[in-house]
């Protein structure tokens, strides 16, 4: 896993903009400790930071391919694992390939000069990579289908800046950070964020499964792969095998690694068995026991209380897994003081603002983890293809014509000062982003009733909050140089389970059916049994005191760049009325975003327009 940057610019000749081009790179240490590098032409500059996986003495970036010095270059910088790169080498020998390394960097590279940007539609993996085609005076940038990998660009007349982060495009003088008011709804929850669609004005990611090519034309982007919706023939008993089968060559292949690995196990269905899978495997060739992590919160025996998304603590069951299966477990215990001494480190980490004390367990427990490991696995987006969260499961919420996520949880955007709530309009923002989303959902023919107005939520949800979950993930893990693979990812299981429908998804009577029935025989029966817990946060009253603390601070603070923005008699009756929701633990989980926006546009200096 690594770190890429890159300007290309019509206009200019960057090989004197090194300097710059070197502060973008640096900005990628983190994800990229091991080594770093930077290639100039006249119109482009590609800079590399690397976290050493496969190949430790070769795959270094840029790569470029010099095979003719008569011909113009071509310059890759690549970040992800690319899990087919073994099969896709023999490919691409036959066809005549030479190669010099044994890394998946140089594959990609090959499979460019065999099929052009179409290489994507070949790669199995997670990735977010940029080519330079000197030839042609074009740039591409692809990123991966399912959007694990991140990839930021910016475009102004002539030229292009893009990055990993968007700190790398912040190094830049050529970006200045603005959130415009219509940015607002998306800033104060990045879950409405429709794809591509960052709060900063200008910034943009690539989507996920798309292409951006850019030249002296301007740029273009494109997708090369996208759902489609199927008629499923495969009766409970296929289909159930179908997803063992799919479920255990994917494991397989992402155990490959050259260094130490590791995996998050929280004691639930998802990362159970995952790591069962990977158990099994590591067993076969006679390797050591799988090391794995559950993060816990030093008074939650205390202090828990359960909500509907969590209403159990992980630690035990995780205890419970374990021990069925044999790992080497850890549990990371962290105190309060513990995680407000990590907000500034998780903070830079994001860019963007943070989840607060989601992110800062989540980057303590990934610290924790790299000390005895530099690859992970994880179970992200077992819930979105599976249907594992409670609101996929509660008709009231399924029913309504919004998002069922957030359902009638309140909205912080309701709590705008009343002129600019007036003409920001909230509802109305997130209504227009559920009616986009809804009418790009692939449709399958016939299909009516439970079963396409679930196809319908579950697009919601693989195109909204999953992408929020990865982009944490990434953005912690990385922030420590650990590299976080996510099995339930695979494209290929993604597109089967996708059209399975929903009658099939609970044929059992119970969430995720035909994952539950796949892992029947890997994990404990209580992990069977475990309603989905969401990823855990402290319960302490301390923490919860401090956050509105701070929120009371902020909102009376006449330098802040909130200052006005909120009306505190909206913030107080949202306070007042708040309980724990399906998506809010309490009032202080609902107006955290208040403080993190105003440290980080403080930060960056970010200007509201």
């Amino acid at each position: 896993m690594c770190g890429i940057v890159g300007w290309v610019d019509f206009t200019m000749d960057l090989r004197s903009e090194r300097q710059t081009l070197e502060a973008m790179t640096e900005t990628m240490r983190a994800r990229g400790p091991d080594d770093g590098g930077l290639w100039c032409g006249p119109h482009a500059g590609l800079g590399h930071r690397r976290l050493s996986i496969i190949d430790l003495a070769g795959g270094r970036q840029p790569f470029i391919d010099e095979d003719d010095a008569r011909r113009a270059p071509v310059v890759l910088v690549y970040s992800g694992e690319v899990y087919n790169f073994r099969e896709l080498r023999e490919t691409l020998v036959l066809r005549g390939h030479r190669f010099t390394t044994r890394s998946d960097t140089e594959v990609v590279l090959r499979a460019y000069q065999e099929w052009g940007p179409a290489c994507a539609e070949h790669l199995n993996g997670m990735f977010a990579f940029a080519i330079w085609d000197a030839a042609r005076e074009a740039l591409v940038l692809i990123r991966d289908r399912i959007g694990v990998k991140p990839l930021y660009y910016h475009t102004y007349p002539g030229g292009l800046l893009f990055a990993s982060e968007p700190k790398g495009i912040l190094a830049n003088p050529r970006f200045t950070p603005v959130v415009t008011e219509e940015s607002l709804p998306v800033l104060l929850n990045a879950r409405l964020a429709m794809p591509g669609e960052t709060p900063l004005d200008g910034l943009r990611e690539v989507r996920p499964g798309h292409i951006v090519r850019f030249d002296r034309h301007g740029a273009c982007e494109y997708p090369y792969w996208r759902l489609v919706s199927r008629e499923h023939r495969d009766d409970l008993d296929r289909s159930v095998g179908t997803v063992r089968e799919l479920l255990e060559d994917i494991v397989e292949r992402q155990l490959i690694a050259d260094v130490p690995l590791s995996a998050m196990l929280s004691g639930g269905l998802d990362s159970t068995t995952m790591a069962a899978l990977a158990v099994r495997s590591r067993e076969r060739r006679a390797e050591e026991p799988l090391q794995t992590f559950c993060v816990d919160f030093v008074g939650d025996e205390e202090h828990f209380r359960p909500t509907r998304l969590r209403p159990e603590r992980d630690a035990p069951y995780a205890q419970l897994a374990a021990k069925h299966l044999g790992t080497d477990h850890h549990e990371i215990r962290l105190n309060t003081a513990e995680v407000i001494a990590a907000l500034p480190t998780a903070r830079r980490a994001r860019d963007l603002p943070s989840l607060g004390q989601f992110d800062t367990s989540m980057h303590l427990l990934f610290a924790a983890m790299r000390e005895r490991s530099t690859v992970a696995l994880s179970a992200e987006a077992a819930d979105e293809i599976f249907g594992g969260y409670p609101w996929y499961h509660d008709p009231a919420m399924v029913d309504r014509d919004r998002f069922p996520w957030i359902g009638d949880a309140p909205r912080l955007a309701d709590c705008l000062a009343p002129d600019l709530h007036a003409r920001v309009r909230p509802a109305d923002a997130e209504a227009d982003r559920y009616q986009t989303l809804r009418a790009r959902v692939p449709r399958l023919p016939g299909e009516t009733g439970l079963d396409a107005r679930m196809r319908e939520v579950l697009y919601f949800s693989l195109l909204g909050p999953l992408q929020y979950l990865l982009d944490r993930k990434d953005r912690m893990s990385m922030a420590v140089g650990l590299e976080v693979r996510v099995p339930f990812c695979d494209h290929r299981l993604v597109e089967y389970v996708w059209n399975v429908p929903w009658s099939m998804k609970t044929a059992d009577g119970h969430w995720k059916s035909l994952l539950r029935l796949a892992a029947a025989d890997l994990v404990p029966a209580e992990t069977l049994q475990r309603p989905k817990s969401g990823y855990p946060g402290t319960h302490d009253p301390s923490y919860e005191a401090r956050v509105m603390a701070t929120v009371r601070r902020v909102l009376a603070d006449p330098d802040s760049p909130l200052h006005g923005v909120f009306d505190a008699g909206r913030i107080d009756a949202t306070v007042n009325a708040a309980g724990s929701t399906m998506t809010w633990l309490n009032a202080s989980h609902l107006l955290l975003p208040i403080v993190e926006i105003d440290s980080w546009m403080r930060t960056y200096g970010v200007v509201l327009k």
